[in-house]
């Protein structure tokens, strides 16, 4: 079995849906219509005969390239071979009727024999479809509600269990595939003109990240970084998914595999300020309403994540008949994390839509109504134990990180109601007071010097480094300077950072795991704080060198050679990148808008 990167990997996608291709042309991962639909080229969490469509010169190329065409989703691989060159141009046009995976061949010089080779797969590899050929150029592909069209300028032809073409490319010639789905009991979409949804792409993506207000020395990672996030909202409800993928393990062949295809309300706010920082409000504005579709209701009990539409069930599952990306198993899809409770989300809901009303998002009745309705149900949960940040599998406990989170929640309900509800006010002051309190009492571990992971342990925790972030304690408290020199010295290998010590930590799963890219951009941004720009810049740069050819990023890195680990591209990794450029720069930043240092 050939062995996979996950930097091989970019991603290309219409804001409801994405896929990964790789360096050779391959798709290897593709759920339609949408981020959290079943895949229908699942080849990445197995073999191709889970699905996958290929598309690349017949004879082994002597060189390989690729790139976005500027600030786009749109990618170009380019294939030396020794008879010519070739380029093919994959994208997803913003969705129209239906989704649609557009792939261009265009000739650059001398001719090229080229293959196309399709197998189409449902249900996460599992299901063969049933085959309809409507012409020698066109097949439809139907299993159960799932129709997928395909549609090109060559013949396609029935292999073994595949579909392929096979045909030849010249300088300045252009062959086309069109690849679209559908609802199979409904009419099978028009026809998409590629040369025409290529230009109307390449117009949307310039229109869009054109208006970037990002101006620092940063603005070629910062930029990249916003165009995959953006590739990362659902258009239609503005929810951020995690990453676009499931079961890529966060160590090479463990069992840290989990399906990340829905949104978390952690890192809400920073969100929001990251996005109102460089412009863009409409973002802001349409994450902010998907966060209070998602969580209203009552009963209010908020959980970790929702999915795209806001639904609250996400079952969790394994897929016993895909091995694995290289073999890493279980294969996860779904996630029972929905189930656990995590105080910190009430912090970091509440924080959101105070800063939210701060800037002038919507700020009505059921705004009102909400704050005091995630205040007052926290003020009977505060002090029960959970799983964490970290979503720890183990046995609850009463995490520092999470108590900090109570912390803000009644911190920011105080701040909103000081003058419409003094006395409201008042009592979420008074709760925000006992909490801090028990915090500083039994979240700093005096011999360590340093807060640390639960009350009554001794096991260090990035999450510990957004104390500051959030306001709870100034950058440079004799306790942050403590706590980020153990971080330093217990969390650090190879110049990043792991989320906490695994050897003294039960969480219920096992196993080892790489550095956290997110804590090690959340240590830049306390260094900047702490005006410790020149340790800031160092570490921003090793984290953002880290990215793949393309610029993206994965949710964890190996230690020492920096291997991309676990889902990709994820949201996280790339929204704290921006978050850390920002605070690099002299004055504001989201960090110092959040703690109260502005100017």
């Amino acid at each position: 079995m050939t062995t996979k990167d996950i930097g091989d990997y970019a991603m290309i996608g219409d804001g409801e849906t994405a896929a990964l291709v790789g360096r050779d042309g391959t798709i290897e991962w593709l759920c339609m219509p949408d981020f959290d639909s079943e895949a229908c080229f699942a080849s990445l969490l197995g073999d191709r005969d889970n699905g996958c469509w290929r598309m690349a010169p017949v004879s082994e190329p002597t060189a390989t390239s690729r790139r976005y065409r500027g600030d786009s989703l749109i990618l170009e691989t380019l294939f030396e071979t020794e008879s010519g060159t070739v380029a093919v141009i994959d994208f997803m046009p913003m969705r129209g009727v239906a989704p649609d995976v557009v792939r261009i061949v265009e000739g650059r010089s001398g001719r090229v024999a080229m293959s196309s080779e399709l197998m189409l797969r449902f249900g996460y590899g599992r299901v063969h479809p049933l085959i309809r050929q409507e012409a020698e150029t066109d097949l439809i592909a139907i299993a159960g509600p799932v129709g997928v069209v395909l549609r090109c300028d060559v013949p396609i032809e029935h292999g073994e269990r595949q579909f392929d073409s096979r045909f030849t490319v010249a300088a300045g010639e252009r062959v086309t595939f069109t690849l679209t789905c559908f609802t199979s009991y409904k009419e099978v979409p028009n026809r998409v003109d590629p040369a025409e949804a290529l230009r109307q792409t390449e117009g949307f993506w310039a229109d869009w990240a054109g208006p970037i207000g990002y101006d620092g020395e940063h603005r070629d990672s910062v930029v990249r970084s916003l165009v995959t996030l953006k590739g990362l909202i659902h258009r239609p409800t503005g929810g951020i998914v995690a990453a676009p993928t499931a079961a890529l393990p966060e160590w090479p062949g463990g069992e840290r595999n989990w399906d990340y295809r829905f949104c978390w309300l952690r890192d809400a706010t920073f969100a929001l300020l990251a996005f109102l920082q460089v412009g863009l409000r409409d973002e802001a504005h349409a994450w902010v309403r998907w966060l209070r579709r998602a969580v209203a209701g009552e009963p209010i009990m908020l959980q970790p994540f929702y999915t795209i539409r806001g639904e609250r069930r996400v079952p969790e599952y394994e897929a016993d008949w895909l091995e694995g990306f290289n073999g890493a198993r279980p294969v996860r899809l779904g996630n029972a994390a929905t189930g656990q409770l995590q105080l910190d989300v009430y912090g970091e809901v509440l924080d959101t839509l105070f800063f939210a009303d701060k800037h002038g998002i919507e700020r009505d009745g059921d705004s009102e109504a909400l704050v005091r309705l995630l205040a007052d149900n926290l003020e009977d949960l505060w002090e029960k134990p959970d799983a964490g940040i970290w979503e720890s599998r183990g046995e609850p406990r009463h995490h520092t990180y999470s108590k900090v989170m109570c912390w803000t929640a009644f911190d920011r309900a105080s701040r909103w109601f000081e003058e419409s509800d003094p006395e409201a006010s008042r009592r979420y002051r008074d709760l925000a007071d006992r909490v801090k309190a028990v915090v500083l009492e039994k979240g700093f571990h005096a011999d360590r010097n340093s807060f640390v992971r639960a009350f009554d342990d001794s096991a260090l925790d990035a999450a510990a480094l957004r104390l500051p972030l959030v306001g709870f304690l100034p950058a440079d408290d004799p306790r942050v300077l403590g706590t980020v020199a153990a971080i330093e010295t217990h969390l650090m290998r190879d110049g990043l950072v792991a989320r906490y010590e695994t050897g003294a930590t039960d969480d219920g799963v096992g196993g080892d795991e790489g550095a956290f890219v997110a804590a090690g951009y959340w240590l830049a941004n306390v260094y900047a704080l702490q005006g410790r720009r020149g340790d800031a810049e160092a570490l921003f740069h090793r984290l953002t060198e880290s990215s793949n050819d393309v610029g993206l990023l994965s949710e964890e890195l190996k230690f020492a050679d920096r291997r991309l680990l676990g889902n990709f591209p994820q949201a996280l990794s790339h929204l704290s990148l921006v978050n850390a450029a920002l605070d690099l720069k002299p004055v504001d930043g989201p960090s110092r808008e959040h703690c109260g240092q502005e100017g």
